[in-house]
């Protein structure tokens, strides 16, 4: 398991405000599975062809090697151990008869949530900048073991037909109120790295490694994910970055088609055929007891609407909706509203003068009064 920021980069504060990734591998009989999940329910975007542009958008300036004030504007968490894991994607459960029900995951932190102020979280980044790692490390070596809870919210391919909002939609989350969560099961943290650089600098996490049972949905970022992230390892660690260790699954592997490249650490199947089926080299599959199980995909594509189709970047009233209802539940928690507007100035402040102009327009249509806050404590 791995938690870190996103768009900063070694060696950074860990109390920067900044989104958290939240990435686990687990290694199954049936291969590796790869879950990477955020501290935040939804998304940025929901059109995949902006993905590329939304992470260069988190790094340093090409020219003046400074970072731009156009993060997103979330909670600090006060630990690593106080921040859930959201898949935001949907997922589907499916069974070898192709019935299937979308999900998403939800790892909820025993410990609950604490966040820290802006003045908090400013004041660690220059007095103890590795206080999130040094915390989770103290609390696993003294046997403090931090947890979390996995949920699952569930629905039927017809309930998804209905539904008022396009559960593909990223940006959007599904109500409990609508779709309760279901406990699953419990993770726990009880051990620490033996090396950081081998076990953590050097994992690979993508939403594309999955086991039988589990498959992609329709979902546009889930499809850029499964490319991006693997391409994205290919270039960090090289083509073999899957022979590493912390990556190496527990079950076997044969794919000697799949073979040479450098940093091969392996015997590269050595004078194998690099095909299957072949005479020379017969191949008896044997496995788990799972092994001869087929699970389905779950296949979805055709809906009382239309066919599936990827993301136009049109934004309609409807996207402010969730948005609204948030704001309105800031407003249950007295200075919340005041914390939010002022967080927001506080970076936004630092941006251009059209990008403040068009910020302050987008909030004007979840809510006027927000709009207000942040342009007052803008000027």
């Amino acid at each position: 398991m791995r938690v870190s920021t996103v768009g900063s980069g070694a060696g950074s504060s860990d109390t920067l405000r900044d989104v958290r990734g939240w990435a686990l591998k687990l290694f199954t009989e049936e291969g590796n599975q790869d879950f990477v999940f955020n501290d935040i329910p939804v998304f940025f975007i929901r059109d995949s062809i902006k993905f590329p542009s939304l992470n260069r958008s988190h790094k340093r300036h090409p020219a003046t090697n400074i970072t731009d004030n156009t993060m997103f504007w979330e909670g600090t968490p006060k630990s690593v151990r106080h921040v859930n894991g959201y898949s935001g994607h949907t997922y589907k459960l499916t069974k070898a008869d192709g019935s299937f029900h979308y999900i998403k995951l939800h790892f909820k932190a025993d410990q609950g949530n604490d966040t820290l102020t802006d003045a908090e979280a400013t004041k660690l980044a220059g007095e103890d900048p590795d206080n999130h790692t040094e915390d989770l490390w103290n609390a696993i070596a003294t046997g403090n073991y931090p947890s979390w809870t996995l949920y699952f919210q569930v629905m039927t391919p017809e309930q998804a037909e209905k539904y008022h909002w396009n559960i593909f939609d990223m940006t959007k989350v599904w109500p409990h109120s609508d779709f309760p969560l279901v406990p699953v099961g419990k993770l726990t943290m009880n051990q620490n790295p033996s090396n950081y650089f081998t076990d953590v600098e050097q994992a690979a996490f993508s939403p594309s490694t999955m086991v039988a049972g589990i498959a992609p949905s329709a979902d546009p970022m889930l499809q850029a994910r499964m490319f991006a992230y693997p391409d994205a390892a290919r270039y960090r660690l090289g083509a073999n970055y899957q022979q590493l260790p912390c990556n190496r699954p527990v079950s076997e592997v044969y794919s000697p088609y799949q073979r040479d490249g450098f940093m091969n650490t392996t015997n590269n199947y050595g004078s194998d055929p690099n095909y299957v089926r072949s005479a020379l080299r017969p191949v008896n599959f044997s496995g788990s007891k799972y092994s001869m199980i087929r699970f389905a995909v779950g296949e979805h594509q055709q809906w009382v609407s239309g066919a599936i189709a990827g993301y136009t970047s049109e934004v309609i009233d409807e996207d402010f909706e969730q948005a609204r209802m948030f704001w309105d539940v800031l407003a249950r928690q007295p200075g919340q509203q005041d914390n939010l507007a002022l967080n927001v100035a506080a970076h936004l402040g630092k941006a251009l003068p059209e990008v403040q102009k068009e910020t302050i327009k987008m909030f004007a249509r979840v809510n006027l009064e927000l709009a207000n806050r942040v342009k007052t404590a803008l000027n």
